[in-house]
């Protein structure tokens, strides 16, 4: 039960940094942000976090690879619902070169690829810290 809530407060946070961290690059990068962008950085951070742990073994490059790949999934996804189903216009690639449907392009695949390796860097560097550490671990020592 300890090693279950232990796990469950680790996503919590691994979740709230990828959003707050999400927001604060989108307000950076275009002076405002959605809740939904917001949402979706969270959840982009756990599911690094996740793959970290698959594929720590893998070169950093091909880390950034399935990065990219996941963030780019993730936005259609998120961008087709929010966009294209509800009609909030969160954001529009449109008249970006080679998009899909608007929601995804080539450049923004780009910076994705660029972010994934600080985000892999940021989830080999909370795997190793505080309560972050293996579960069974932390259980022994308590």
């Amino acid at each position: 039960m300890k090693a279950r809530c232990l796990q469950s407060a680790k996503y919590a946070v691994i979740f709230t940094v990828g959003a707050l961290i999400y927001g604060a690059v989108e307000i950076a990068y275009r002076g405002r942000t959605h809740w939904t962008m917001v949402l979706c950085g969270g959840a982009c951070l756990t599911v690094f976090f996740v793959i970290n742990t698959i594929i720590s073994g893998d070169s950093l490059w091909k880390r950034c690879f399935v990065g990219c790949a996941l963030i780019t999934a993730l936005e259609f996804t998120v961008g087709c619902i929010v966009n294209l189903w509800l009609r909030w216009n969160v954001w529009d690639y449109s008249a970006q070169f080679a998009n899909i449907l608007g929601q995804i392009c080539p450049t923004f695949c780009l910076a994705w690829y660029l972010l994934s390796a600080p985000a892999f860097k940021l989830c080999d560097y909370i795997g190793k810290v505080g309560f972050f550490r293996d579960e069974k671990e932390e259980l022994r020592q308590n």
